[in-house]
């Protein structure tokens, strides 16, 4: 099975990347995805659901220590390639 997670961490900041939002960046590109895509108001992440669903653990740890005061996600299924 493969997921696509979507995420943003919060509270916002508007002039630069808040530590929590940088965490939560350094997680997901140093995880073993088969995508991955960091704008300023959003992220996401594809990949086999084993690992997708170790790094929103990942994500979700590092960015709560790093201040996050809420993290909003929202996961899919995505097909199968060949489906």
């Amino acid at each position: 099975m493969r997921l696509r997670v979507e995420f943003t961490t919060e509270p916002f900041d508007l002039d630069e990347a808040p530590p929590h939002a940088v965490a939560a960046r350094q997680v997901v590109q140093g995880a073993d995805l088969d995508a991955v895509d960091v704008g300023p108001f959003g992220n996401t992440m594809e990949g086999r659901a084993e690992t997708v669903l170790a790094t929103v653990g990942d994500v979700l740890r590092e960015s709560l220590k790093a201040g996050a005061t809420r993290v909003s996600l929202q996961l899919n299924v995505v097909a199968e390639e060949g489906s």
